[in-house]
């Protein structure tokens, strides 16, 4: 899918802290909290909501009143007049969503779209199927957080199992994963420098934590849950499947926050951008789908199409930003495609600062952004792989 007609105004979105499973944003409506932090953050920017004429929302995790996903999201804002997509694709929501506002644009829609991904891990819903052919009328029970996590109907294993295929099949060592762990780690770390200059020029923070709507009861000024990494710590983790090689340190952890970002013309992305000389152009999307039970080897398919829908080839991509959710993925994923381990994922990755689901892709891709930026332009790639082996990948251009 090749879009020419869609732009992100440089400046027009952000991100909150991500925090671990359980931690401080743990007792925040996901939908509630998405909304106020996009009507804060619009503000901040001088953008009135009444100028958006679309919300394109992605969430995987259902909250209470979720049922009514866009026009509550928008109404919460101050934007009662719009609506639009709830869009629920696993890790892939974000990508799909972003694909979703841009195919609109190509479709000949010249407004201002909306994009909020936001989800909840913690405190996930725990939920009661009717069976009226039960015992006893007994129905039948889904946690949907870790049920999901751990079971896919159709491979019939867990997502931890579909790394554990793959590095059988090309033999990917723990000291391997370590190895890319330590790395992730430490470029992660690059994003912290200054007084986390980096994170600055996206990240919603400080971030009073206010469930209540009447006491603030704590403030988050960064990523909550991040593992410091060192081999000689990495090294001393167990493998958590028999004759395994993957261990929690080379894996994410659910995590909790939204993020945001304004689609729209290259003319309007003009007017609304923070910076003028600053183009931001989506370029294309694919999605693409792997053998049963192989969900990191999901990025290659997709990765195969949305670069020669780009035009281009994955020498002339100056950055590359993946969800990897296992180090596997990192380690699969350089070996296909040719590209060093060292280059990719410069100042962090969800590896390191936990997986959301909804909003992974769409700050993956705010720092693919902000890093090609820093660079003076060029493309970038953005790919994760999600549920069911499935992916997806975009392209985007920045120019300076």
């Amino acid at each position: 899918m090749k879009f020419t007609n869609a732009h992100i105004p440089y400046g027009a979105y952000w991100s909150t802290p991500f925090c671990k499973w359980q931690g401080s944003f743990s007792n925040l409506h996901p939908l509630k909290f998405a909304a106020e932090t996009a009507r804060n953050e619009l503000e901040k920017r001088h953008i009135d909501t009444k100028q958006l004429t679309d919300l394109h929302l992605g969430n995987t995790v259902p909250s209470k009143s979720s049922f009514y996903g866009a026009p509550w999201v928008a109404a919460m804002m101050g934007a009662e007049g719009i609506t639009g997509p709830m869009v629920s694709q696993a890790c892939a929501t974000s990508a799909r969503v972003i694909a979703g506002a841009a195919t609109e644009l190509e479709s000949g829609n010249d407004g201002k779209i909306l994009c909020i991904t936001a989800d909840r891990t913690s405190n996930g819903p725990h939920i009661l199927y009717p069976n009226p052919k039960g015992p006893g009328g007994k129905g039948n029970a889904e946690d949907w957080v870790w049920d999901n996590f751990n079971y896919d109907p159709f491979a019939k294993n867990a997502m931890l199992q579909t790394a554990e295929n793959v590095a059988k099949e090309i033999g990917i060592s723990t000291a391997q994963q370590n190895e890319v762990a330590l790395l992730r780690f430490q470029q992660y770390k690059n994003a912290l420098v200054n007084d986390g200059e980096f994170h600055k020029r996206f990240m919603v923070s400080p971030l009073e934590i206010n469930p209540s709507g009447r006491k603030v009861i704590g403030i988050v000024k960064s990523d909550e849950g991040i593992f410091p990494s060192s081999i000689e710590g990495l090294e001393k983790l167990k493998p958590i499947l028999p004759d395994g090689t993957v261990t929690f340190g080379g894996q994410t952890y659910p995590a909790d926050g939204n993020a945001g970002m304004i689609i729209t013309t290259p003319e309007k992305a003009n007017e609304m951008s923070s910076n003028s000389d600053i183009i931001i152009q989506l370029i294309s999307y694919a999605q693409g789908r792997t053998k049963k039970g192989f969900m990191p080897a999901a990025n290659i398919p997709a990765c195969k199409i949305v670069l020669p829908e780009a035009g281009i080839d994955i020498a002339d991509v100056k950055a590359i930003k993946t969800h990897n959710p296992f180090a596997v993925n990192d380690i699969y994923f350089a070996k296909k495609m040719g590209v060093k381990i060292e280059d990719m994922n410069n100042y962090g990755s969800s590896l390191v600062w936990g997986h959301p689901q909804g909003p992974t892709g769409m700050r993956l891709i705010i720092e693919l952004i902000e890093e090609l930026v820093l660079l003076g332009g060029g493309y970038g790639l953005f790919t994760g792989c999600a549920a069911g082996d499935t992916a997806a990948a975009v392209i985007i251009r920045v120019d300076i």
